[in-house]
């Protein structure tokens, strides 16, 4: 039952954060695959707790050295992704790994790893919904706003190539299909 990967993908502020969050506190023996940047720490981020903290430089080697399961350059000299490292050692635990990544991640993560991972993507009721739930945040600007509507509408094309898609229209009911899936799929060989 152990060594399993459970993939998280959804658009920005479809919930998808807060539902692993609630899985972490579930009996279902997971531990939170921590990403790698090249960018700085913000506030009291550490370093291996918040993100592994690496130069561009040290990201560009272990692409080289192909150490990431999958990883994105968002901006010039800005990394983000997951280190294979990373996986290996919340395995070696015999602990089930939870991810919390961009769909084009996750998706690479689901292929190298098949049947021992599982992709769910997290779904906003609409997109006027995720747009309302994004100003009721009141972090970003209309313009970021916007940016991050047109980035949804493009992630939630991708959303049929997951295993499971939950809708989070209702928070608590969303928690519970999450938690019947990964039992589920933790039970299976």
């Amino acid at each position: 039952m152990s060594g399993k990967l459970i993939i998280f993908s959804a658009p920005s502020g479809a919930g998808k954060s807060t539902l692993v969050k609630h899985l972490l506190t579930k009996e279902f023996n997971l531990e939170f695959s921590i990403s790698a940047t090249s960018r700085a720490p913000r506030g009291a981020e550490q370093h291996g707790c918040d993100y592994y903290f690496l130069s561009a430089d040290e990201f560009r080697s272990k692409i080289q050295q192909n150490e990431f399961l999958e990883y994105e350059e968002v901006y010039s000299d800005l990394y983000y992704g997951t280190l294979r490292s990373e996986v290996d050692r919340i395995i070696g635990q015999n602990k089930n790994v939870v991810f919390d990544v961009d769909v084009v991640g996750g998706l690479n993560i689901k292929k190298q790893y098949a049947d021992k991972a599982l992709a769910i993507f997290i779904a906003p009721p609409s997109v006027s919904a995720l747009e309302e739930r994004l100003k009721g945040r009141a972090t970003d600007s209309p313009e970021k706003i916007a940016e991050r509507i047109n980035k949804a509408e493009y992630e939630m094309t991708f959303a049929p190539q997951f295993d499971q898609i939950i809708v989070n229209d209702d928070l608590e009911q969303a928690k519970t299909e999450a938690e019947n899936v990964i039992r589920e799929f933790l039970l299976k060989n």
